[in-house]
Protein backbone atom coordinates (compact mmCIF):
# COMPACT_ATOMS: atom_id res chain seq x y z
CA UNK A 1 0.00 0.00 0.00
CA UNK A 2 1.27 3.04 -1.05
CA UNK A 3 1.62 6.15 1.97
CA UNK A 4 -0.51 9.03 1.20
CA UNK A 5 1.73 11.88 0.23
CA UNK A 6 0.35 15.87 -0.39
CA UNK A 7 0.43 16.69 -4.08
CA UNK A 8 3.19 18.88 -4.78
CA UNK A 9 2.10 22.47 -5.13
CA UNK A 10 3.90 24.92 -7.79
CA UNK A 11 4.80 28.52 -6.32
CA UNK A 12 2.33 31.11 -7.15
CA UNK A 13 3.20 33.07 -10.18
CA UNK A 14 4.59 36.43 -9.20
CA UNK A 15 2.89 38.82 -10.87
CA UNK A 16 4.50 41.95 -13.00
CA UNK A 17 5.58 45.31 -10.46
CA UNK A 18 3.43 46.99 -13.54
CA UNK A 19 1.90 46.16 -16.64
CA UNK A 20 3.80 47.76 -19.54
CA UNK A 21 3.31 48.43 -22.81
CA UNK A 22 2.63 45.67 -25.64
CA UNK A 23 5.45 45.25 -28.65
CA UNK A 24 2.95 47.17 -30.87
CA UNK A 25 2.16 50.05 -28.75
CA UNK A 26 5.65 50.36 -27.38
CA UNK A 27 7.09 50.52 -31.26
CA UNK A 28 3.98 53.47 -31.99
CA UNK A 29 5.13 55.67 -29.33
CA UNK A 30 8.28 55.32 -30.01
CA UNK A 31 8.12 56.07 -33.36
CA UNK A 32 6.01 59.25 -32.07
CA UNK A 33 9.13 60.28 -29.96
CA UNK A 34 11.37 60.05 -32.44
CA UNK A 35 9.46 61.71 -35.14
CA UNK A 36 8.38 64.45 -32.38
CA UNK A 37 12.04 64.95 -30.94
CA UNK A 38 13.43 65.55 -34.38
CA UNK A 39 10.83 67.64 -35.66
CA UNK A 40 11.37 69.75 -32.20
CA UNK A 41 15.13 69.49 -32.99
CA UNK A 42 14.75 70.48 -36.65
CA UNK A 43 12.47 73.43 -35.65
CA UNK A 44 14.82 74.91 -33.28
CA UNK A 45 17.61 75.05 -35.95
CA UNK A 46 15.60 77.11 -38.04
CA UNK A 47 14.49 79.66 -35.50
CA UNK A 48 18.08 79.55 -34.70
CA UNK A 49 18.67 80.44 -38.54
CA UNK A 50 15.58 82.51 -38.52
CA UNK A 51 17.11 84.60 -35.19
CA UNK A 52 20.73 84.95 -36.51
CA UNK A 53 19.18 86.57 -39.89
CA UNK A 54 16.75 88.80 -37.89
CA UNK A 55 20.09 89.97 -35.50
CA UNK A 56 22.31 90.70 -38.24
CA UNK A 57 20.48 91.86 -41.33
CA UNK A 58 21.03 95.33 -42.07
CA UNK A 59 17.47 95.65 -43.30
CA UNK A 60 14.24 96.21 -41.28
CA UNK A 61 12.03 94.99 -44.14
CA UNK A 62 14.46 91.50 -43.63
CA UNK A 63 14.42 91.33 -40.12
CA UNK A 64 10.70 91.96 -39.92
CA UNK A 65 10.49 88.69 -42.29
CA UNK A 66 12.33 86.85 -40.14
CA UNK A 67 10.55 87.81 -36.81
CA UNK A 68 7.38 86.99 -38.20
CA UNK A 69 8.48 83.77 -39.14
CA UNK A 70 10.01 83.23 -36.29
CA UNK A 71 6.85 83.85 -34.49
CA UNK A 72 4.41 81.25 -36.89
CA UNK A 73 7.04 78.73 -36.32
CA UNK A 74 7.09 79.55 -32.26
CA UNK A 75 3.19 80.00 -32.14
CA UNK A 76 1.84 76.83 -34.50
CA UNK A 77 4.29 74.25 -33.98
CA UNK A 78 6.97 74.78 -31.09
CA UNK A 79 5.07 73.82 -28.05
CA UNK A 80 2.73 70.73 -29.70
CA UNK A 81 6.03 69.40 -30.51
CA UNK A 82 7.76 69.80 -26.86
CA UNK A 83 4.44 68.44 -25.53
CA UNK A 84 4.57 65.58 -27.99
CA UNK A 85 8.18 64.87 -26.86
CA UNK A 86 7.61 65.01 -23.10
CA UNK A 87 4.02 63.00 -22.99
CA UNK A 88 5.41 60.09 -25.52
CA UNK A 89 8.71 59.81 -23.71
CA UNK A 90 6.53 59.74 -20.43
CA UNK A 91 4.38 57.12 -21.86
CA UNK A 92 8.02 54.83 -22.52
CA UNK A 93 9.61 55.99 -19.76
CA UNK A 94 6.53 54.72 -17.09
CA UNK A 95 5.21 51.96 -19.86
CA UNK A 96 9.24 49.97 -20.36
CA UNK A 97 11.61 48.52 -18.42
CA UNK A 98 13.78 51.37 -18.95
CA UNK A 99 11.19 53.80 -16.03
CA UNK A 100 11.42 56.87 -15.25
CA UNK A 101 13.78 56.82 -12.12
CA UNK A 102 16.11 53.84 -12.98
CA UNK A 103 18.51 54.74 -15.19
CA UNK A 104 20.53 58.04 -15.31
CA UNK A 105 20.35 59.47 -18.77
CA UNK A 106 16.51 58.72 -18.87
CA UNK A 107 16.09 60.62 -15.69
CA UNK A 108 18.61 63.62 -17.33
CA UNK A 109 16.19 63.67 -20.46
CA UNK A 110 12.75 63.77 -18.79
CA UNK A 111 14.22 66.81 -16.60
CA UNK A 112 15.79 68.42 -19.78
CA UNK A 113 13.16 68.09 -22.07
CA UNK A 114 10.57 69.55 -18.97
CA UNK A 115 12.91 72.28 -18.48
CA UNK A 116 13.26 73.18 -22.11
CA UNK A 117 9.22 73.06 -22.79
CA UNK A 118 8.87 75.50 -19.83
CA UNK A 119 11.45 77.44 -21.51
CA UNK A 120 9.60 77.39 -24.40
CA UNK A 121 6.43 78.63 -22.89
CA UNK A 122 7.42 81.24 -20.56
CA UNK A 123 10.42 82.18 -22.20
CA UNK A 124 11.26 81.49 -26.31
CA UNK A 125 8.10 82.86 -26.85
CA UNK A 126 6.91 85.61 -25.35
CA UNK A 127 10.83 86.98 -26.22
CA UNK A 128 9.90 86.46 -29.83
CA UNK A 129 6.74 88.32 -29.58
CA UNK A 130 8.12 91.39 -28.11
CA UNK A 131 9.96 91.39 -30.73
CA UNK A 132 7.66 91.31 -33.34
CA UNK A 133 5.68 94.17 -31.79
CA UNK A 134 8.74 96.63 -31.64
CA UNK A 135 9.86 95.94 -35.50
CA UNK A 136 6.22 96.29 -36.59
CA UNK A 137 5.58 99.35 -35.02
CA UNK A 138 8.91 100.63 -36.59
CA UNK A 139 11.82 100.45 -33.93
CA UNK A 140 14.87 98.45 -34.25
CA UNK A 141 15.00 95.08 -32.99
CA UNK A 142 14.97 95.67 -29.25
CA UNK A 143 17.85 92.77 -27.86
CA UNK A 144 18.97 90.07 -30.67
CA UNK A 145 19.51 87.72 -27.50
CA UNK A 146 15.36 87.58 -27.50
CA UNK A 147 15.70 86.10 -30.44
CA UNK A 148 19.02 83.86 -30.60
CA UNK A 149 19.04 82.96 -26.69
CA UNK A 150 16.33 80.64 -26.70
CA UNK A 151 17.25 78.69 -30.07
CA UNK A 152 20.70 78.29 -29.10
CA UNK A 153 20.23 77.15 -25.61
CA UNK A 154 17.51 74.74 -26.95
CA UNK A 155 20.06 72.94 -29.89
CA UNK A 156 22.36 72.86 -27.20
CA UNK A 157 19.73 70.80 -24.47
CA UNK A 158 18.15 68.83 -27.38
CA UNK A 159 21.91 67.70 -29.67
CA UNK A 160 22.90 66.70 -25.61
CA UNK A 161 19.66 64.41 -25.25
CA UNK A 162 19.80 62.90 -28.49
CA UNK A 163 23.65 61.96 -27.83
CA UNK A 164 22.59 60.53 -24.29
CA UNK A 165 19.76 58.49 -26.23
CA UNK A 166 22.06 56.79 -28.43
CA UNK A 167 25.05 56.47 -25.37
CA UNK A 168 22.89 55.59 -23.00
CA UNK A 169 25.42 56.53 -20.33
CA UNK A 170 25.86 56.66 -16.50
CA UNK A 171 24.22 53.14 -15.21
CA UNK A 172 21.53 52.73 -12.69
CA UNK A 173 20.32 55.49 -10.55
CA UNK A 174 20.01 54.62 -6.29
CA UNK A 175 16.18 53.68 -6.99
CA UNK A 176 17.47 52.19 -9.91
CA UNK A 177 20.00 49.79 -7.81
CA UNK A 178 17.61 49.48 -5.22
CA UNK A 179 15.05 47.67 -7.77
CA UNK A 180 17.53 46.22 -9.25
CA UNK A 181 18.72 44.16 -5.54
CA UNK A 182 15.22 43.86 -4.31
CA UNK A 183 14.23 41.84 -7.80
CA UNK A 184 17.50 40.08 -7.10
CA UNK A 185 16.97 38.99 -3.33
CA UNK A 186 13.34 37.64 -4.35
CA UNK A 187 12.81 33.94 -4.66
CA UNK A 188 12.65 32.67 -8.02
CA UNK A 189 10.04 31.00 -9.43
CA UNK A 190 10.45 26.97 -9.33
CA UNK A 191 10.36 25.72 -13.19
CA UNK A 192 7.49 22.53 -13.79
CA UNK A 193 10.71 20.54 -14.54
CA UNK A 194 11.87 20.56 -11.02
CA UNK A 195 8.46 20.78 -9.33
CA UNK A 196 7.69 17.35 -10.37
Amino acid sequence: MKPLTEPKQSPPARTPARPGLGRRARRTFLVVHVVAAAGWLGLTLGLLALGITAATTRGPAMTEAALRAMKLFADWLLLPLALLTLISGLVLALGTSWGLARHRWVYTKFWLTLGTTTATAFALRPGVNTAVAAVAAGQPLPDAGDVLFGPVVSLSAYVFMTVISVLKPWGLTRRGRRLRAAAARRPRQASPAAAS
